[in-house]
This record gives structure tokens, C-alpha cells and sequence, in this order.
């Protein structure tokens, strides 16, 4: 026992003394609408995840990562801003509401710097490949934003006039397109197979792995799937070979294409080069019957409880993080910007971001976290608030609570993450001192029809046309 902890001792000091080399490449993976508990390393018995699976082995869970909304418009927003939703005006619009619908005038401001843009121009090449979400227009695209290539839906796969689609059904679908497989600026395909997305990614992925292998890139894989239809699609390889359906299949097809891109960057020697992160845009939605899981958290997806915010997340980088560890500090997507660009060696603006630098939570440091509070909106409304371990929701705002309630509800996050038990009446000192730090958000990014006072403009293209083939 002695010699095993000796071993491990050793092998942290030897890790915490290499430097990270300059420019090193970022490969960020995002699963669509993925649950906490529906992979291996986040506990799922049910979902065969082996490529995660040693991920998590080779690298460290982050058990506390958030994705900054239950939904992906402005969950995919703050990763590309390192900024709350609300600071970039795509919370909600009254054109789509909480994400974007296709032909739509809105989309991310092409004045806002979005982390490929920071890299590009520092000699990275980037590409996006997967699932866009944050604007339909050309002058939203990925190509104007940084990314020198892209492949994929620009919405999400649900937002089709094929019939039976439940977003279409709602929301005039009929006016929509046929779902847009496009190539940079073009539609290539339409209607899109939805079976062959996660196959057609990476495939794609691969091919900018190869050829991108002797200069710094950036890798944005947004999958497409789970995505948000009534079932989700598959390949012929994996479809019907899970225990858990076609949320299954799924699940283990993207473990698959995770499992290739790790494989491509050892084949090429530069996995010591590469860090790599696996995680997801939100939570699993309620579906009925129920088939991705946020165990053991409560809630689900496009919610602001734990389950519908709090997303399972794996970093790996050979030589640089601690193999099989594990970090428990507050992270989020929005970290995501100003940790690449200081590993990258580049200055940022002083525009006022709120992602920070969590390089030494991720490193051999394993330091505390950077954020004092976590501020959970849902589309314009703030209804959550947490620190290092307690968690407030504000009255009428919790999910399990009834709207006409004007009770606190406030959860400790280390012992219930299920939401379950009740302690505003027992710590009054703490939902005090959490309702004053909320005020920084409602003055600085708004609640409501309360406006921040340091928000800036959504974008805006007037006259917007279908994205057709």
C-alpha cells in the first residue's frame, strides 16, 4: 500500500513539473441534450461507454461542470463568449422564445469574439463540425465567426417540417425548410439523414485531425445527437444494440466517435499535445417514457435544477492531468474561452466576460475554484443562485415548489444533489447572503424586465431567408 501511494505521489510531482507546450491543439466534444448519469463515468449501468470510460481513467471528471442554461442556444452562447446568455441578449427572444427557430432574424453578434476567433487568429485552424445553434443567417454562421470549416445542421435535427416532429407541430413547422445538412455557407443535403450524423462528424473530424496534425488546431465536435427529437437516430452499427433503446444506441454511437478521436490523435503522436474535453450542452429532457437519466441529480433538462444544468464532463491531456482523478470545483462552460486562450499564450480584451481561467483546477494544482457564485437563469428570469455549496432558489422559481409559493428553497449541494430536502428555514443566515449576491446579476445582467446595466446587443438580420439546397 505504501508502494502504491509512493507511485502515485511520484507521478503527480513528475506531472507538475512538465510545462504545457505553447500553442497546444483543444479538441472540445459536446453531446447534445446528454444526461449526468447516462454515461459510465458518471455512473450509468445501463449505457456501454469503454471509450469514456478510459478517458475518465486517463484524464479528470469534473463533477461540478454547468453548462450556463438548460437549453442550447444559450448554453452554446456562453461557450462561445465565455459570458452568461443574458450578457449576449440570447436568453430569449420574442421571435423563437428560448433557442432559435429556423429563418430566424436573430442569431449571435457578429461583434461579439467568440473563442474560435480568439484562436484563428493566433494561427489555429478551426472547425466546427456537429451542431450549430446560434443562427441560421449567413452573417451567424460559423465561417463568420471564426471557424475556418464547418459541417452540420445549423438548428437543432427536431426543427423540420417533416411531420411528427414535436417543435415543428408547435411552431409553424410546415413554414420551415427541409433540415439543412450544410457544408461552410452551402446546403449539400436536405432533408438531412439523421441516422448518419454522428458517422458523417466523425468522419469529418477525422479528416481535420489528419490534416491539421503538424499546426495548432481547434476541434469544436458539437454533436447532433441525442438531439431533440421524439427518438434519436442512429447508424445501422449501433441501432437496436443497446439495453436502453435509441437513446442508447446513441449513447454508445458517440462513445464510438469519442473513442476515434482518440484514437486518431495517438496515431498521429500528438495526444500530448491535445487536450481534449467531453461533455454536454444541458441535461436530459423529460421524455415519456422517461430514456436519458441526470442521475443521481434532480430535474431535467431546460430546467435550472441541478439535472437540468449540470452536465457531465471528462478533460484529458497525456502527461499534463492527473490520470483517474477527480475534481468536485465549480466550472462551467463559460471557462472554457479564457482557459484555452491562456494555455494558447493570448491576451484577452478587457470586454467583460464571466468565464475564468480554470487551467489550475484542471492541472496538478487542483485548485479551488475561481467563482465565488453560479447564477442559474432561465431564459430572462434568474431563479437559482449557489457557491461553494449551497444552492437558493428564489420564491415561485424552484421546479418542485408551487408557483404561487413564496418560500425560499435552498439545498446543500454536497449532501442533496437530488434537491430534495428543504433547508432555507434552518440557515436563514445563508439564504440571506445568497440573496445579496444576487444582486450583482440583477444589476449587472437584469432579471425580468429589469435590464442589465452591462448586456449587450443579440444580432440582428433583417429579412431573413430558408437555408435551402
Amino acid at each position: 500500500m505504501r508502494f502504491l501511494v509512493l507511485v502515485f505521489i511520484t507521478s503527480v510531482i513528475s506531472i507538475s513539473a512538465k510545462v504545457p507546450p505553447a500553442q497546444p491543439n483543444f479538441v472540445l466534444i459536446m453531446a447534445d441534450n446528454l444526461g449526468y448519469g447516462d454515461i459510465g463515468p458518471f455512473g450509468s449501468k445501463l449505457h456501454r461507454t469503454p471509450n469514456l470510460d478510459r478517458m475518465a481513467r486517463e484524464g479528470r471528471r469534473l463533477t461540478s461542470f454547468y453548462s450556463a442554461s438548460g437549453v442550447c442556444t444559450p448554453s452554446r452562447a456562453a461557450l462561445m463568449t465565455g459570458c452568461y446568455p443574458r450578457r449576449v441578449g440570447l436568453d430569449w427572444t420574442p421571435e423563437d422564445g428560448h433557442v432559435l427557430r429556423p429563418v430566424s432574424p436573430n442569431g449571435l453578434n457578429p461583434n461579439e469574439t467568440t473563442i474560435a476567433e480568439i484562436l484563428n487568429k493566433a494561427g489555429y485552424a478551426t472547425a466546427c463540425i456537429g451542431k450549430w445553434h446560434l443562427g441560421d443567417q449567413p452573417a451567424f454562421l460559423p465561417t463568420r465567426q471564426g471557424f475556418d470549416y464547418f459541417l452540420g445542421l445549423p438548428y437543432s435535427d427536431d426543427m423540420t417540417r417533416a411531420t411528427g416532429q414535436r417543435i415543428g407541430e408547435r411552431l409553424r413547422g410546415n413554414q420551415w425548410p427541409w433540415l439543412p445538412w450544410m457544408e461552410n455557407e452551402k446546403v449539400i443535403e436536405a432533408p438531412a439523414d439523421r441516422n448518419q450524423m454522428t458517422q458523417r462528424e466523425t468522419t469529418a473530424a477525422l479528416k481535420f485531425i489528419a490534416a491539421n496534425k503538424s499546426r495548432p488546431f481547434f476541434l469544436y465536435l458539437p454533436h447532433n445527437m441525442p438531439g431533440s427529437s421524439r427518438e434519436p437516430f442512429s447508424s445501422r452499427q449501433f441501432r437496436g444494440k443497446s439495453r436502453n433503446g435509441a437513446w442508447g444506441d446513441v449513447v454508445e454511437e458517440l462513445d464510438w466517435a469519442a473513442g476515434q478521436i482518440l484514437a486518431a490523435l495517438k496515431k498521429h503522436k500528438i495526444d500530448e499535445r491535445t487536450l481534449v474535453i467531453w461533455t454536454s450542452d444541458n441535461g436530459a429532457p423529460r421524455r415519456n417514457p422517461p430514456q436519458g437519466s441526470n442521475a443521481p441529480l434532480g430535474g431535467w433538462g431546460y430546467t435550472t435544477a441541478e439535472g437540468g444544468m449540470r452536465v457531465p464532463a471528462i478533460v484529458r491531456w497525456k502527461g499534463f492531468i492527473p490520470a483517474g482523478s477527480t475534481s468536485d470545483e465549480l466550472t462551467t462552460l463559460m471557462d472554457i474561452l479564457p482557459t484555452f486562450a491562456k494555455l494558447a499564450g493570448i491576451s484577452l480584451s478587457d470586454v467583460p466576460r464571466d468565464g475564468r481561467n480554470i487551467w489550475p483546477v484542471l492541472s496538478p494544482r487542483s485548485a479551488k475554484s475561481p467563482h465565488k457564485h453560479f447564477f442559474y437563469y432561465h431564459t430572462r428570469y434568474l431563479e437559482a443562485v449557489r457557491d461553494s455549496r449551497w444552492k437558493l432558489y428564489f420564491p415561485k422559481k424552484h421546479p418542485k415548489i408551487p408557483k404561487k409559493s413564496e418560500k425560499y428553497a435552498l439545498f446543500d449541494l454536497k449532501k442533496d444533489v437530488s434537491e430534495s430536502k428543504n433547508m432555507a428555514w434552518r440557515y436563514p443566515e445563508i439564504v440571506k447572503r445568497l440573496s445579496a449576491a444576487a444582486v450583482w446579476a440583477r444589476k449587472e445582467l437584469g432579471d425580468g424586465d429589469q435590464k442589465g446595466t452591462r448586456i449587450r446587443e443579440l444580432g440582428w438580420q433583417p429579412q431573413p431567408v430558408p437555408q435551402k439546397k
